[in-house]
């Protein structure tokens, strides 16, 4: 469940929550073909609300709209701002944003449309853990997905496009009809490639491990983890990885904006580790946290305060 707000930025404007509405015949509704992100920001007591990240984030916003071939009407400084002035209006000290860009049903329909009008809404709302409190503190249950991850050459994986989610939302489904928190997909090779909207690591006699860019969508929970465990030393992998990896792993965790850094305690009925958080995992939780929420200074051009 989330906690809806009052407004939402539309092409420009502030309009009531009720009144943010497109037309049956948006372009974007019909074939997909639309782009996001997924920000959070964070209650940072006496230093006030900061979005982490937000910049990074507008900046990958900006490059899905080139690698889609959508002509977005504002810079990345104007949708920053639009971001800050969103959290403002709505008054949440803690939230998530979501920026989407759409096109339009005018003046055309049918795949081509390349010359419809590209509209952006801003939305912000109130959101706990994503894989539920308990999955943050015990440990989800993963199960190896029917579903293939894309393929790079199917759709463009380096961008965070609407209509490539279908894949996750069906892997999604089938692991929470099966009794599990969350999937495990598989790329065209056979390989490790995400879970359905987080990254995922492994760790096993003191080396991280994590897939390589490939399939993959590039996240900026994932970069901001391998940042901190590269400044503290720990040895970080980027290498291909099998589901018998995971198996024998001492430990798995996912990363991802909504989810956070989210132990993984069992995988295909086999129990991780101890089947509980282990410690690398707890370490990397921790130092999030004091990220996050303004409590560590050393990355302090991550937060952005509104």
């Amino acid at each position: 469940m989330y906690q809806k707000t009052e407004k939402i930025w539309m092409d420009g404007r502030f309009v009531s929550w009720g009144d943010a509405n497109v037309h049956v015949l948006t372009h974007t509704l019909h074939y997909g073909v639309g782009i996001f992100e997924g920000i959070r920001y964070y209650d940072c007591g006496s230093k006030g609300t900061a979005v982490f990240r937000l910049r990074d984030h507008m900046r990958r916003f900006d490059e899905s709209a080139r690698i889609v071939e959508m002509k977005l009407p504002y810079r990345v400084s104007d949708l920053v701002e639009a971001c800050v002035k969103t959290v403002r209006e709505n008054k949440l000290k803690e939230g998530y944003l979501r920026p989407l860009a759409f096109i339009t049903g005018a003046p055309g329909m049918g795949i081509w449309a390349y010359d419809n009008p590209i509209s952006v809404a801003i939305i912000t709302w109130g959101w706990g853990a994503y894989l539920g409190a308990e999955g943050v503190t015990r440990g989800i249950r993963m199960k190896t997905s029917s579903y293939t991850r894309h393929h790079r050459n199917i759709g463009m994986t380096k961008a965070k496009v609407c209509g490539q989610y279908f894949n996750s939302v069906l892997a999604k489904r089938e692991a929470k009809m099966s009794g599990y928190d969350e999937a495990l997909l598989l790329d065209p090779e056979g390989y490790v490639a995400e879970a359905t909207g987080e990254n995922l690591f492994m760790v096993r006699d003191g080396v991280v491990r994590t897939p390589p860019l490939g399939s993959i969508l590039s996240g900026l929970t994932r970069n901001t983890v391998m940042t901190l465990l590269r400044e503290w030393g720990t040895p970080v992998v980027e290498e291909q990885l099998t589901r018998d990896d995971l198996y024998v792993a001492d430990e798995v965790f996912l990363t991802g904006t909504a989810a956070e850094v989210t132990p993984v305690r069992e995988v295909d009925t086999r129990i991780v580790g101890a089947g509980k958080p282990g410690p690398m995992t707890q370490k990397i939780q921790n130092a999030y946290g004091d990220l996050i929420r303004g409590k560590n200074d050393k990355h302090k051009e991550w937060l952005t305060f509104v």
